[in-house]
């Protein structure tokens, strides 16, 4: 589950979808859209280990160049499928 914040731009957040997850540029853009409106986005499910590898790969994948304010890498969590809040 990504989370919302002001801190990065569209950009990054489509940029850091397709190099972490492969996703294609309009699936990112729709992800980016879902997550600044609703606060966080599902981006995928499956086995928790590999969740928690994709996990530790979007929080290295550091600041946005474009927010000079940015500071670190977006945040993810990982749920149980059906827990409160997923």
């Amino acid at each position: 589950v990504l989370l919302d914040d002001n801190d990065h731009s569209y950009d990054y957040v489509i940029e850091m979808l397709g190099a972490v997850f492969g996703y294609a540029p309009a699936k990112a853009f729709a992800l980016a859209r879902i997550v600044d409106t609703e606060g966080r986005v599902v981006l995928m499910t499956g086995a928790r280990d590999a969740c928690e590898a994709k996990q530790a790969q979007v929080h290295a994948y550091g600041a946005d160049p474009r927010i000079p304010a940015c500071r670190g890498s977006m945040s993810a969590l990982v749920e149980e499928a059906g827990a409160p809040g997923a």
